[in-house]
């Protein structure tokens, strides 16, 4: 197809310049027959009854086009389009059951084309299915947020390496309407204790409370729905609006944009924080750099008003409710011990101290870790596992049992899960006598001598008689009271040997006492 300035210079050439076709096609570099094509057509138009310039102006201001008639479909015949239309009454028919999720895509339907022997491309396809289904494009309404009024919630999900593994977790996020202002947290699970938690440190985090908070249908918020539109908060829900006193509002089921901020935060931030950065040593470590990120874009300035979220933030921070004091967001359950000394909960094992075998105990679930007690008192505090049949032990709650079983401790998995420094200790000095073993962290656990301390008494041995480490020298050193071991000193020669006269006058005192 020629451009309009083609078939603009043809008929000028011809009726101002009285140049020949031949001639224009030469100069043009256009058929012959194109030239006559389009002379013909201004001549037949001057016949209809145009006239002079009114008719040059006219006809030189249309685009050119071609007249295609219609031609027979070649590969969507008649029943190729009937079998398609059949699906789709399957498909609005799977709709009306409630089995939306179940209905054939356009690629489905392109499969069962070509199990059928047809042959037909995936575009074609589409454009059939597009036109038998057109619906009206839907209108939008913009908002205008008062600062402080309204802040939208949702979760995302993170695909990240913790230590090389591959781990999915959880990210809550956090927009304000008025200010786009961001802030998100990373949980394991997107759970009730998580859902609360979040909401905690996000109120802390902003130092006061927005009057409404906007929510989708989310398992965590929404309990219930009641008629058609209506839906009852859960628990979890009531008890933050309890405490913090502000409004919620549910969006209506598939309409995301009602929660626009929110639901563009999540992707951005995700991008933003993990697109370039995957791969961590801890959740603790993945958390950080979210933060620092999401702090990041909260201070870049905005297309639209070149100011940043934080400015605007800070804008609206005064028109915030005040906050009340931290929600103490857990939940409390009463265990009983088996007779591995542990607590199951979520099919995994907590230990707890063996006296406590067959006893009750309440545990205090938190989303990151579990508080034990027995009787209002404290025994225990162990990070929460998200794994599946895992048990998380310490060692010191078995040194009774082990003290009665020294020969269990050489494979048990208290010493596997036992510090790095303790294993050594086993490993070099009381593999043939593990009994000492039991009665050295016995002696510790007795007089509250920390790990640490421990340590700093084995290197001050190493340095007295390292060829000789035993139970009764590490105690003499530690002593009966919880008085400091002297540092071990690096230095040069004459500062080791200072110190190495004050570790021996320190070990006579001791066992001279």
């Amino acid at each position: 197809m020629i451009s309009m300035y083609t078939k603009q210079e043809i008929i000028i050439r011809y009726t101002r310049e009285g140049k020949s076709q031949r001639k224009i096609s030469r100069e043009l570099q256009v058929s012959r027959k194109t030239i006559k094509k389009y002379i013909d057509d201004y001549y037949s138009r001057q016949g209809q009854g145009f006239e002079g310039e009114e008719n040059l102006h006219e006809y030189l201001s249309e685009v050119p086009k071609y007249s295609c008639p219609e031609r027979p479909k070649r590969s969507l015949t008649e029943e190729i389009q009937e079998q398609i239309d059949q699906l789709l009454v399957d498909n609005a028919r799977k709709r009306s059951s409630g089995l939306h999720k179940q209905i054939l895509k356009k690629c489905d339907i392109l499969e069962v084309l070509h199990q059928k022997g047809h042959k037909i491309g995936y575009t074609t396809v589409c454009n059939y299915i597009s036109r038998k289904e057109k619906r009206s494009s839907e209108a939008f309404i913009r908002q205008r947020y008062q600062p402080g009024s309204v802040c939208e919630f949702d979760w995302g999900e993170v695909k990240i390496n913790i230590n090389g593994k591959r781990t999915v977790l959880q990210m809550a996020v956090f927009t304000s309407g008025y200010s786009n202002y961001r802030y998100a947290c990373l949980y394991y699970r997107q759970d009730t204790l998580a859902f609360m938690e979040s909401h905690v440190k996000f109120f802390a985090h902003t130092g006061g409370v927005y009057h409404q908070m906007v929510y989708d249908n989310m398992r965590v918020a929404v309990a219930r729905f009641v008629g058609r539109n209506e839906k009852e908060p859960t628990q979890a829900l009531l008890n933050l609006k309890g405490h913090y006193q502000f409004h919620h509002r549910f969006c209506n089921a598939y309409r995301g944009n009602e929660k626009g901020h929110v639901e563009r935060s999540v992707e951005y931030i995700r991008r933003k924080a993990f697109g370039f950065k995957d791969d961590f040593s801890s959740t603790d470590h993945a958390q950080e750099h979210l933060i620092r990120v999401v702090d990041q874009l909260n201070v870049t300035p905005r297309r639209q008003t070149g100011q940043t979220s934080l400015e605007l933030f800070n804008q609206e921070k005064e028109e915030l409710w005040d906050v009340s004091t931290p929600f103490s967001c857990y939940s409390i359950e009463q265990l009983r011990a088996d007779k591995y000394a542990t607590v199951s909960y979520c099919c995994n094992r907590y230990s707890v101290p063996d006296h406590l075998v067959g006893e009750f105990i309440d545990v205090k679930i938190f989303s990151d870790k579990l508080k034990i007690y027995h009787k209002d008192e404290p025994i225990a505090t162990h990070k929460r596992s998200y794994g599946a049949h895992t048990w998380t032990i310490s060692l010191d709650h078995y040194l009774d049992t082990l003290h009665k079983k020294p020969g269990a401790l050489n494979n048990s998995e208290a010493l596997a899960q036992s510090s790095d420094h303790l294993r050594a200790l086993y490993e070099k000095y009381y593999q043939q006598s593990p009994r000492d073993f039991i009665e050295l962290l016995l002696y510790c656990r007795k007089h509250r001598i920390s790990k640490d301390r421990l340590y700093d008494a084995e290197q001050v041995l190493l340095r007295l008689c390292p060829t000789d480490i035993s139970t009764e020298k590490l105690t003499a050193l530690l002593g009966n009271t919880t008085s400091s071991i002297p540092e071990v000193v690096h230095g040069n020669d004459e500062t080791i040997k200072q110190a190495s006269v004050a570790h021996l006058l320190a070990l006579t005192n001791l066992t001279q006492n």
